[in-house]
């Protein structure tokens, strides 16, 4: 008797999805264009009200790669949608793009050629900012080479979109449904000891939305200080030093 064994692929990408029907597609279509093809879409609708499950579901009917997921209730944020992406996952790898944003299509060949060369744990790029609109007008945001705890704590050098990490080192880490999760998220992991490599080639666009919550400044600078001094307990002097490193970052990313 010969059993069809389940295919495993070796990465999935995880896309929370609260109302981006505007946008969908077209992120959507930059995973299917991926010269690296042997992928999973995991897309987690935060029970959207416009279009966004009907244009999920109609890409899974063409595209077995493609799966659609659905929270019990409104989250307010993309931490649980993500959480039920990891939960679901069968990847060896996994990445993580937001339902706004767009890869470009070498993409993840770049990077599990990057990731398997070098046996890295975790690995992130370069990304192009582009407007609402998707207009790209030339915003290219270079962080740093390499990304260790001591580092990350004064300032989020880890773009999600532009992120694959394997699955090995994230265990039982989740996303915590707090403002700045993903930044939250890289520093659990790479407290456990691990660095982040940067690839340092273009590998994504990011979309500014007219609601994206980066746009609150004010909130980012609080959501910073709970990451750092609430929630990891960095101590008191210490948290002091990474905020004003985390300001004079933020003045030089405001600027590009």
């Amino acid at each position: 008797m010969i059993i069809n064994a389940i295919h495993i692929p070796v990465i999935s990408v995880i896309t929370p999805c609260y109302n981006g029907s505007a946008y969908l597609a077209d992120c959507i279509e930059s995973v299917i264009a991926q010269t690296f093809g042997d992928w999973e879409m995991l897309i987690v609708d935060d029970c959207s009200t416009d279009d966004s499950a009907r244009i999920i579901k109609e890409y899974a009917l063409r595209d077995s790669r493609i799966k659609y997921f659905r929270t019990e209730k409104p989250s307010g944020s993309p931490s649980i949608p993500r959480n039920i992406g990891i939960e679901q996952s069968r990847g060896n790898y996994i990445a993580f793009l937001d339902c706004d944003d767009i890869w470009l299509p070498n993409k993840l060949e770049l990077q599990i050629n990057f990731i398997r060369e070098h046996s890295y744990p975790l690995i992130y790029s370069f990304y192009e900012k582009m407007n609402w609109k998707g207009i790209c007008n030339n915003r290219i945001v270079r962080t740093r080479d390499t990304t260790t705890y001591n580092n990350l704590l004064k300032s989020n050098s880890i773009p999600i979109l532009t992120s694959l990490v394997d699955r090995k080192i994230i265990g039982t880490t989740r996303f915590k449904q707090i403002p700045q999760e993903d930044y939250y998220f890289w520093l659990v992991l790479l407290k456990k000891g691990y660095t982040a490599y940067n690839l340092k080639k273009i590998t994504a666009l990011y979309r500014e939305s007219k609601n994206s919550r980066s746009a609150n400044k004010i909130a980012m600078f609080r959501g910073h200080w709970n990451v750092i001094r609430n929630q990891l307990h960095t101590p008191i002097l210490f948290a002091y030093y990474y905020m004003i490193t985390y300001f004079i970052f933020g003045l030089v990313k405001y600027f590009k």
